[in-house]
């Protein structure tokens, strides 16, 4: 079975991480690790009219942000990767410079070192240098940059189908087959 970490951050932008969720639950094979950021609780509560207590019910395991001994924390441990979505700059400045005070930052962090698949959903407007530069240097260290942009030709309808063409992405990263979203296709 595979094993990929869910980080949800602060960020705007809950229903992604809570899309994703939903897809692998759905898809099967894959075992989830979930964290929530404490800003991710709060943000939760004022977006969305799900419960962080909802998001957990749908992962594998559920790990508390200051456990810095899960087992998450251990390049020992072996998964596929993590996504963090969505993915605050907050967070994307603390993984880009391995400020490891917290379990979703110490996970992606793990993720880099290992060489493992990382995806950050970085949920930002405008992006100013510094932000630019962060994302850079992530780049640079080997994480995908996957910011929530939706494709116009899928000629979405809803929300929903928005989001989920992002999350189709993120999962696109590790090879998960999905019907998320609608692919392109050549017009004729």
């Amino acid at each position: 079975m595979r094993r990929i970490i869910i980080g949800i951050s602060g960020a705007s932008g809950s229903a992604y991480g809570y899309m994703a969720l939903q897809a692998l639950r759905a898809i099967g094979g894959v075992e989830t690790h979930l964290v929530l950021s404490d800003a991710a609780r709060r943000t939760i509560g004022l977006e969305m009219e799900t419960s962080p207590d909802e998001f957990e019910a749908l992962a594998d395991v559920v790990h508390r942000d200051d456990d810095l001994a899960a087992a998450i924390s251990s390049g020992s441990f072996i998964t596929d990767g993590m996504i963090v979505v969505p993915c605050s700059m907050k967070s994307a400045s603390a993984i880009c410079y391995s400020l490891n005070g917290n379990l979703l930052v110490r996970a992606a962090d793990v993720c880099l070192k290992e060489k493992r698949k990382l995806v950050l959903v970085v949920r930002e407007t405008p992006l100013h240098l510094g932000h630019l530069r962060t994302l850079t240097q992530l780049a640079e260290t080997g994480a995908v940059i996957l910011p929530p942009i939706p494709a116009m030709y899928a000629q979405p309808q809803s929300v929903d189908d928005i989001v989920a063409h992002t999350v189709g992405k993120a999962l696109d990263q590790f090879g998960i087959p999905n019907e998320l979203f609608k692919r392109w296709r050549t017009p004729g």
